[in-house]
């Protein structure tokens, strides 16, 4: 089963992270949705939480859901080398490492600005979409 990852839709900082995490994914484990999209509700709702909740990146996999810096270093350890190099990682305590994810998560808005929402993906993305 492949893992979801839930993305904020109206953020191109999060939008470009979805790039690079497809065409470092050779595989095509990875399946995306925006966070925003009915079918993210659903998923979330069936782990008992929302997107407001979270306010966080989001990856679904064997059945877990993992937020934040978790899911971060989670999908990286499925990517090409050397990415997936960065799930090492994990050893650090998960306050710290939370900690510095929001840092970027409080700036990403002001890295990439806001995202196109009408903009199509491209194919190789648009068919990994739930």
């Amino acid at each position: 089963m492949p893992g979801i990852i839930l993305f904020d839709g109206t953020c191109a900082f999060c939008e470009r992270s979805v790039r690079f995490i497809a065409t470092r994914d050779p595989e095509g484990y990875f399946r995306f949705g925006a966070s925003q999209s009915p079918q993210a509700a659903a998923l979330l709702g069936s782990f008992g939480t929302t997107r407001e909740s979270t306010k966080s990146i989001i990856l679904i996999e064997d059945g877990e859901l993992y937020l934040r810096s978790t899911a971060t270093l989670r999908i990286a350890r499925r990517l090409t080398w050397p990415w997936r190099l960065a799930g090492a990682l994990l050893v650090i305590p998960r306050p710290v490492r939370d900690a510095a994810y929001a840092v970027v998560a409080a700036v990403r808005m002001r890295i990439a600005g806001r995202s196109n929402a009408c903009e199509i993906p491209p194919p190789e993305i648009r068919a990994r979409m739930i």
